[in-house]
Protein backbone atom coordinates (compact mmCIF):
# COMPACT_ATOMS: atom_id res chain seq x y z
CA UNK A 1 0.00 0.00 0.00
CA UNK A 2 1.30 3.23 -0.72
CA UNK A 3 0.56 6.80 1.72
CA UNK A 4 1.17 9.59 0.65
CA UNK A 5 1.34 11.77 3.85
CA UNK A 6 0.40 16.16 3.40
CA UNK A 7 1.19 18.47 5.73
CA UNK A 8 2.07 22.47 5.52
CA UNK A 9 6.10 21.90 7.18
CA UNK A 10 7.98 19.32 6.36
CA UNK A 11 10.27 20.23 9.88
CA UNK A 12 8.82 19.76 13.32
CA UNK A 13 7.24 22.61 14.20
CA UNK A 14 5.03 21.32 16.60
CA UNK A 15 2.62 18.69 17.44
CA UNK A 16 1.75 17.86 14.35
CA UNK A 17 4.97 17.10 12.47
CA UNK A 18 6.13 15.41 15.94
CA UNK A 19 3.27 12.78 15.16
CA UNK A 20 3.87 12.69 11.40
CA UNK A 21 7.77 11.90 12.27
CA UNK A 22 7.34 8.77 14.42
CA UNK A 23 3.89 8.07 12.19
CA UNK A 24 6.01 7.83 9.37
CA UNK A 25 8.62 5.40 10.58
CA UNK A 26 6.13 3.06 12.08
CA UNK A 27 4.48 2.89 8.60
CA UNK A 28 7.80 2.17 6.91
CA UNK A 29 8.79 -0.72 9.14
CA UNK A 30 5.06 -2.01 8.82
CA UNK A 31 5.95 -2.53 4.72
CA UNK A 32 3.24 0.85 3.66
CA UNK A 33 5.35 3.18 1.51
CA UNK A 34 5.40 6.89 2.36
CA UNK A 35 5.46 9.56 0.27
CA UNK A 36 5.30 13.52 1.55
CA UNK A 37 4.19 17.00 0.08
CA UNK A 38 5.13 19.78 2.29
CA UNK A 39 3.49 23.48 1.31
CA UNK A 40 7.22 24.76 2.85
CA UNK A 41 10.10 24.33 3.91
CA UNK A 42 10.87 27.74 6.19
CA UNK A 43 11.69 25.92 9.92
CA UNK A 44 15.26 26.73 9.44
CA UNK A 45 16.73 24.92 12.82
CA UNK A 46 14.47 21.97 13.19
CA UNK A 47 14.86 18.76 12.68
CA UNK A 48 13.56 17.33 9.32
CA UNK A 49 10.61 14.82 8.65
CA UNK A 50 13.06 11.93 7.53
CA UNK A 51 11.63 9.33 5.22
CA UNK A 52 13.45 6.12 4.07
CA UNK A 53 15.91 6.74 1.60
CA UNK A 54 14.59 6.89 -1.82
CA UNK A 55 11.09 8.08 -0.43
CA UNK A 56 9.35 10.51 -3.18
CA UNK A 57 9.00 14.36 -1.34
CA UNK A 58 7.73 17.58 -3.02
CA UNK A 59 7.57 20.88 -1.97
CA UNK A 60 5.16 23.26 -3.02
CA UNK A 61 7.31 26.25 -2.00
CA UNK A 62 9.99 24.99 -4.01
CA UNK A 63 8.27 23.09 -7.27
CA UNK A 64 5.29 24.68 -7.38
CA UNK A 65 1.36 23.61 -6.64
CA UNK A 66 0.48 21.99 -10.43
CA UNK A 67 4.12 20.28 -10.16
CA UNK A 68 3.79 18.94 -6.66
CA UNK A 69 0.19 17.40 -7.22
CA UNK A 70 1.04 16.11 -10.76
CA UNK A 71 3.99 14.06 -9.58
CA UNK A 72 2.11 13.18 -6.47
CA UNK A 73 -0.56 11.61 -8.95
CA UNK A 74 1.61 10.07 -11.18
CA UNK A 75 2.87 8.10 -7.40
CA UNK A 76 -0.40 7.02 -7.46
CA UNK A 77 -0.99 6.83 -3.79
CA UNK A 78 -3.39 4.72 -2.65
CA UNK A 79 -4.47 6.78 0.48
CA UNK A 80 -4.01 10.45 0.75
CA UNK A 81 -3.35 11.36 4.74
CA UNK A 82 -3.81 14.82 5.43
CA UNK A 83 -2.74 16.56 8.37
CA UNK A 84 -2.52 20.52 8.25
CA UNK A 85 -2.98 22.37 5.46
CA UNK A 86 -2.86 26.07 4.74
CA UNK A 87 -4.30 26.08 1.39
CA UNK A 88 -8.00 25.62 1.01
CA UNK A 89 -7.69 25.18 -2.83
CA UNK A 90 -4.51 22.35 -1.97
CA UNK A 91 -6.63 20.46 0.60
CA UNK A 92 -9.20 20.46 -2.25
CA UNK A 93 -7.52 19.12 -4.62
CA UNK A 94 -5.95 16.03 -2.17
CA UNK A 95 -9.56 15.38 -1.58
CA UNK A 96 -9.92 14.18 -5.74
CA UNK A 97 -6.49 12.97 -5.84
CA UNK A 98 -7.47 9.77 -3.79
CA UNK A 99 -9.19 8.40 -0.92
CA UNK A 100 -8.21 10.93 1.46
CA UNK A 101 -7.93 10.38 5.62
CA UNK A 102 -7.94 13.62 7.74
CA UNK A 103 -6.18 13.42 11.00
CA UNK A 104 -8.07 16.18 12.97
CA UNK A 105 -5.12 18.28 15.11
CA UNK A 106 -7.02 21.30 15.31
CA UNK A 107 -10.09 23.20 14.97
CA UNK A 108 -10.12 23.87 11.54
CA UNK A 109 -13.44 23.92 9.64
CA UNK A 110 -15.01 23.91 13.03
CA UNK A 111 -14.33 27.59 14.59
CA UNK A 112 -13.39 31.08 12.71
CA UNK A 113 -10.18 31.54 14.56
CA UNK A 114 -9.31 27.94 14.75
CA UNK A 115 -9.00 28.35 18.60
CA UNK A 116 -12.90 26.92 19.86
CA UNK A 117 -12.46 29.46 22.75
CA UNK A 118 -14.95 32.52 23.86
CA UNK A 119 -11.98 34.99 25.93
CA UNK A 120 -14.64 37.67 27.42
CA UNK A 121 -16.05 38.26 29.53
CA UNK A 122 -14.08 35.29 30.95
CA UNK A 123 -11.88 32.49 29.05
CA UNK A 124 -14.27 29.71 28.52
CA UNK A 125 -14.36 27.00 25.53
CA UNK A 126 -17.20 27.82 23.11
CA UNK A 127 -19.36 24.55 21.92
CA UNK A 128 -21.37 25.93 19.48
CA UNK A 129 -20.97 24.32 15.98
CA UNK A 130 -19.66 26.39 12.93
CA UNK A 131 -21.54 28.76 10.73
CA UNK A 132 -22.89 31.87 10.61
CA UNK A 133 -24.00 32.65 13.54
CA UNK A 134 -20.32 32.42 14.72
CA UNK A 135 -19.98 35.97 13.31
CA UNK A 136 -22.41 37.22 15.67
CA UNK A 137 -20.35 35.87 18.73
CA UNK A 138 -16.36 37.23 17.40
CA UNK A 139 -16.66 40.74 18.45
CA UNK A 140 -18.70 40.12 21.77
CA UNK A 141 -16.63 37.13 22.82
CA UNK A 142 -13.33 38.49 21.69
CA UNK A 143 -12.93 35.02 19.76
CA UNK A 144 -10.21 36.81 17.37
CA UNK A 145 -8.50 39.75 16.57
CA UNK A 146 -10.51 43.41 15.60
CA UNK A 147 -10.29 43.62 12.15
CA UNK A 148 -13.53 42.87 10.85
CA UNK A 149 -12.03 41.82 7.30
CA UNK A 150 -9.60 39.30 8.90
CA UNK A 151 -12.85 38.21 10.79
CA UNK A 152 -14.22 37.83 6.96
CA UNK A 153 -11.34 36.21 5.02
CA UNK A 154 -11.01 33.76 7.91
CA UNK A 155 -14.62 32.72 7.59
CA UNK A 156 -14.57 32.05 4.34
CA UNK A 157 -11.49 30.34 4.79
CA UNK A 158 -13.21 28.15 7.37
CA UNK A 159 -16.52 27.59 5.51
CA UNK A 160 -14.64 25.99 2.59
CA UNK A 161 -12.98 23.63 5.19
CA UNK A 162 -16.12 22.64 6.62
CA UNK A 163 -17.56 21.82 3.67
CA UNK A 164 -14.57 19.32 3.08
CA UNK A 165 -15.28 17.75 6.12
CA UNK A 166 -17.88 14.73 5.19
CA UNK A 167 -16.02 14.74 1.84
CA UNK A 168 -13.22 12.81 4.07
CA UNK A 169 -13.36 9.01 3.53
CA UNK A 170 -12.38 8.82 6.81
CA UNK A 171 -10.94 11.36 9.67
CA UNK A 172 -8.62 10.25 13.06
CA UNK A 173 -8.73 12.07 15.84
CA UNK A 174 -6.89 11.36 19.20
CA UNK A 175 -9.69 12.29 21.56
CA UNK A 176 -13.90 11.67 22.09
CA UNK A 177 -13.95 15.46 23.03
CA UNK A 178 -12.60 16.17 19.22
CA UNK A 179 -14.35 13.16 17.65
CA UNK A 180 -18.06 14.83 19.39
CA UNK A 181 -16.72 18.11 17.98
CA UNK A 182 -16.29 16.72 14.11
CA UNK A 183 -19.34 14.90 13.99
CA UNK A 184 -21.42 18.06 15.16
CA UNK A 185 -19.54 19.90 12.13
CA UNK A 186 -20.61 17.49 9.71
CA UNK A 187 -18.35 14.87 9.57
CA UNK A 188 -20.29 11.90 8.98
CA UNK A 189 -20.23 9.82 12.49
CA UNK A 190 -19.29 6.60 11.05
CA UNK A 191 -16.33 7.73 9.26
CA UNK A 192 -14.50 9.77 12.32
CA UNK A 193 -12.37 7.14 14.58
CA UNK A 194 -10.77 8.04 18.13
CA UNK A 195 -7.60 6.41 18.27
CA UNK A 196 -5.41 6.03 21.38
CA UNK A 197 -2.30 8.20 21.02
CA UNK A 198 1.00 6.95 19.96
CA UNK A 199 4.29 8.03 22.49
CA UNK A 200 7.52 8.70 20.71
CA UNK A 201 10.20 6.47 20.70
CA UNK A 202 12.25 8.80 22.37
CA UNK A 203 9.84 8.60 25.85
CA UNK A 204 9.15 4.83 25.35
CA UNK A 205 12.89 4.37 26.42
CA UNK A 206 12.24 4.99 30.03
CA UNK A 207 12.13 2.54 32.73
CA UNK A 208 9.23 0.17 33.64
CA UNK A 209 9.33 2.08 36.95
CA UNK A 210 8.90 5.47 38.71
CA UNK A 211 11.98 7.35 40.35
CA UNK A 212 11.37 7.88 43.92
CA UNK A 213 9.87 11.53 45.02
CA UNK A 214 12.49 13.48 46.04
CA UNK A 215 13.28 14.52 49.42
CA UNK A 216 15.62 18.38 49.15
CA UNK A 217 12.51 20.93 49.70
CA UNK A 218 13.19 22.61 45.97
CA UNK A 219 10.32 21.58 43.65
CA UNK A 220 10.38 21.27 39.93
CA UNK A 221 7.98 22.16 37.60
CA UNK A 222 8.15 21.93 34.15
CA UNK A 223 6.19 23.15 30.84
CA UNK A 224 6.42 21.62 27.40
CA UNK A 225 4.74 23.79 24.62
CA UNK A 226 4.04 26.86 22.45
CA UNK A 227 4.36 29.51 24.85
CA UNK A 228 1.27 32.21 24.43
CA UNK A 229 -2.01 33.21 26.21
CA UNK A 230 -4.31 30.40 25.50
CA UNK A 231 -1.44 27.88 26.22
CA UNK A 232 -1.83 29.59 29.65
CA UNK A 233 2.05 30.88 29.91
CA UNK A 234 0.57 33.88 31.98
CA UNK A 235 -1.68 31.94 34.32
CA UNK A 236 1.25 29.65 35.39
CA UNK A 237 3.58 32.33 36.13
CA UNK A 238 0.77 34.36 38.13
CA UNK A 239 0.38 30.93 40.44
CA UNK A 240 4.09 30.82 41.16
CA UNK A 241 3.56 32.67 44.45
CA UNK A 242 0.99 31.38 45.65
CA UNK A 243 2.54 27.66 44.80
CA UNK A 244 5.58 28.27 46.93
CA UNK A 245 4.08 29.87 49.85
CA UNK A 246 1.25 26.84 50.25
CA UNK A 247 4.59 24.50 50.19
CA UNK A 248 6.86 26.79 51.92
CA UNK A 249 9.57 25.67 49.71
CA UNK A 250 11.92 26.22 46.70
CA UNK A 251 10.31 26.35 43.33
CA UNK A 252 12.17 25.93 39.94
CA UNK A 253 9.96 26.21 37.43
CA UNK A 254 11.17 25.47 33.59
CA UNK A 255 9.54 26.91 30.27
CA UNK A 256 10.58 24.11 26.80
CA UNK A 257 9.22 25.74 24.04
CA UNK A 258 8.92 29.24 22.19
CA UNK A 259 6.31 31.84 21.30
CA UNK A 260 5.64 35.22 19.75
CA UNK A 261 5.73 36.91 23.51
CA UNK A 262 8.65 34.75 25.00
CA UNK A 263 10.28 38.43 25.55
CA UNK A 264 7.50 39.98 27.82
CA UNK A 265 6.95 36.49 29.50
CA UNK A 266 10.60 36.68 30.33
CA UNK A 267 10.41 40.14 31.71
CA UNK A 268 7.41 38.99 33.35
CA UNK A 269 9.27 36.04 35.34
CA UNK A 270 12.48 38.34 36.58
CA UNK A 271 9.91 40.32 38.35
CA UNK A 272 8.05 37.66 40.11
CA UNK A 273 12.06 36.30 40.94
CA UNK A 274 12.52 39.78 42.06
CA UNK A 275 9.70 39.76 44.93
CA UNK A 276 10.30 36.35 45.89
CA UNK A 277 13.26 34.70 46.30
CA UNK A 278 11.97 31.53 47.12
CA UNK A 279 10.83 31.10 43.01
CA UNK A 280 13.54 30.45 39.95
CA UNK A 281 12.24 30.71 36.38
CA UNK A 282 14.20 29.31 33.08
CA UNK A 283 13.05 30.16 29.39
CA UNK A 284 14.88 27.33 27.86
CA UNK A 285 13.58 27.35 23.92
CA UNK A 286 12.76 25.04 21.79
CA UNK A 287 13.93 21.63 22.57
CA UNK A 288 14.76 18.21 20.68
CA UNK A 289 12.99 15.80 21.75
CA UNK A 290 15.71 13.93 23.69
CA UNK A 291 16.77 17.38 25.36
CA UNK A 292 13.15 17.70 26.59
CA UNK A 293 12.70 13.85 28.01
CA UNK A 294 16.30 14.82 29.75
CA UNK A 295 14.38 17.52 31.40
CA UNK A 296 11.77 15.77 32.39
CA UNK A 297 13.28 13.09 34.24
CA UNK A 298 14.62 16.05 36.87
CA UNK A 299 10.81 16.69 37.11
CA UNK A 300 8.62 16.58 39.70
CA UNK A 301 5.40 17.86 38.12
CA UNK A 302 4.27 18.73 34.62
CA UNK A 303 1.63 21.48 34.37
CA UNK A 304 -0.38 21.93 31.19
CA UNK A 305 -1.65 25.13 31.91
CA UNK A 306 -3.84 25.37 28.75
CA UNK A 307 -6.88 27.55 28.78
CA UNK A 308 -8.24 26.51 25.16
CA UNK A 309 -10.22 22.84 24.88
CA UNK A 310 -6.89 20.90 23.91
CA UNK A 311 -7.24 18.48 21.32
CA UNK A 312 -5.93 15.90 23.50
CA UNK A 313 -2.30 17.02 25.18
CA UNK A 314 0.36 14.13 24.33
CA UNK A 315 3.05 15.78 26.14
CA UNK A 316 1.33 14.11 29.54
CA UNK A 317 1.45 10.75 28.33
CA UNK A 318 4.92 11.06 27.17
CA UNK A 319 5.97 12.94 30.72
CA UNK A 320 3.87 9.80 32.32
CA UNK A 321 6.66 7.53 30.54
CA UNK A 322 8.91 8.94 32.81
CA UNK A 323 7.08 8.63 35.80
CA UNK A 324 6.09 12.63 35.99
CA UNK A 325 2.93 13.09 37.11
CA UNK A 326 0.19 16.43 35.91
CA UNK A 327 -1.83 19.01 36.74
CA UNK A 328 -3.73 20.85 34.07
CA UNK A 329 -7.20 22.52 33.76
CA UNK A 330 -10.27 20.24 32.89
CA UNK A 331 -10.78 21.06 28.95
CA UNK A 332 -11.03 19.48 25.78
CA UNK A 333 -9.28 16.20 25.58
CA UNK A 334 -7.46 16.74 28.42
CA UNK A 335 -9.37 14.73 31.26
CA UNK A 336 -9.20 11.60 28.58
CA UNK A 337 -5.25 11.12 29.59
CA UNK A 338 -5.20 13.00 33.26
CA UNK A 339 -7.56 11.18 35.69
CA UNK A 340 -7.74 13.11 39.40
CA UNK A 341 -5.95 11.22 41.98
CA UNK A 342 -4.54 8.45 39.91
CA UNK A 343 -1.60 10.20 37.50
CA UNK A 344 -2.27 14.18 38.40
CA UNK A 345 -4.65 16.52 39.32
CA UNK A 346 -7.47 18.03 37.06
CA UNK A 347 -8.48 22.05 37.64
CA UNK A 348 -11.49 23.55 37.09
CA UNK A 349 -11.83 25.08 33.42
CA UNK A 350 -14.95 26.71 32.93
CA UNK A 351 -13.46 29.13 33.79
CA UNK A 352 -9.70 28.61 34.39
CA UNK A 353 -8.46 30.03 37.15
CA UNK A 354 -4.46 30.75 38.76
CA UNK A 355 -6.14 29.92 42.15
CA UNK A 356 -7.62 26.67 40.57
CA UNK A 357 -4.45 26.15 38.68
CA UNK A 358 -2.60 26.77 42.54
CA UNK A 359 -4.61 24.29 44.30
CA UNK A 360 -3.78 21.32 41.87
CA UNK A 361 -0.21 21.54 42.00
CA UNK A 362 -0.01 21.88 45.37
CA UNK A 363 -2.70 18.18 45.93
CA UNK A 364 0.16 16.42 43.36
CA UNK A 365 3.33 17.46 45.09
CA UNK A 366 2.52 18.47 48.75
CA UNK A 367 2.58 15.19 49.86
CA UNK A 368 5.73 12.99 49.44
CA UNK A 369 3.28 9.61 49.47
CA UNK A 370 0.77 10.83 47.58
CA UNK A 371 3.15 12.26 44.70
CA UNK A 372 5.35 8.86 44.96
CA UNK A 373 1.39 7.46 44.10
CA UNK A 374 0.51 9.68 41.66
CA UNK A 375 4.00 9.01 39.58
CA UNK A 376 3.47 5.36 39.83
CA UNK A 377 -0.26 5.98 37.84
CA UNK A 378 1.56 8.31 35.71
CA UNK A 379 3.96 5.38 34.85
CA UNK A 380 0.46 3.15 34.81
CA UNK A 381 -1.59 5.42 32.81
CA UNK A 382 1.24 6.00 29.89
CA UNK A 383 1.29 2.52 28.78
CA UNK A 384 -2.25 2.92 27.35
CA UNK A 385 -0.74 4.80 24.48
CA UNK A 386 1.34 3.10 22.00
CA UNK A 387 2.93 3.36 18.70
CA UNK A 388 2.88 0.22 17.49
CA UNK A 389 -1.43 -0.09 18.48
CA UNK A 390 -1.98 3.27 17.26
CA UNK A 391 -0.41 2.24 13.75
CA UNK A 392 -1.97 -0.66 13.55
CA UNK A 393 -5.89 0.79 13.77
CA UNK A 394 -4.14 3.23 11.57
CA UNK A 395 -3.75 0.80 8.54
CA UNK A 396 -7.27 -0.59 9.18
CA UNK A 397 -8.52 3.06 8.61
CA UNK A 398 -6.54 3.24 5.33
CA UNK A 399 -7.42 -0.35 4.25
CA UNK A 400 -10.41 0.49 4.28
CA UNK A 401 -10.87 3.53 2.47
CA UNK A 402 -8.49 2.53 0.00
CA UNK A 403 -10.32 -0.87 -1.06
CA UNK A 404 -12.37 -0.07 -3.52
CA UNK A 405 -9.83 2.12 -5.32
CA UNK A 406 -7.41 -1.42 -5.25
CA UNK A 407 -10.00 -3.11 -6.75
CA UNK A 408 -11.38 -0.36 -9.36
CA UNK A 409 -7.43 -0.75 -9.88
CA UNK A 410 -7.57 -4.61 -10.42
CA UNK A 411 -10.16 -4.80 -12.35
CA UNK A 412 -9.22 -2.36 -15.08
CA UNK A 413 -5.57 -4.32 -15.03
CA UNK A 414 -7.70 -7.42 -15.84
CA UNK A 415 -9.54 -5.83 -18.27
CA UNK A 416 -6.28 -4.50 -20.23
CA UNK A 417 -4.96 -7.74 -20.36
Amino acid sequence: MRVAVANWHSHVVGGAESYIRGVVTALESAGIEVAMLSERESAAGREKIELSAGAPTWCVSDIGEEAALAAMRAWRPDVVYVHLIESTTLEARLLELAPAVLFAHSYHGMCISGEKTFRFPDVRPCGLPFGWKCLLHFYPNRCGGLSPITMWQDYLKQSERHSMLPKYSAIATASEYLRRQLIANGAKPERVHKLAMPVSATFTQAGSQPVASRTDETKRIIFVGRMGLLKGTGILLDSMPAVAAALNSKINLTFVGDGPGRTAWEERARRLEAADARINIEMAGWKKPEEIRAVLAEADLLVVPSVWPETFGLVGPEAGRLGVPAAAFDVGGISEWLVDGVNGELAPGNPPTAQGLVDAIVRCIRDPAVHQRLRAGALEVSQRFDTRLHVQSLIKIFQQVAEPELRRESESLAAVS
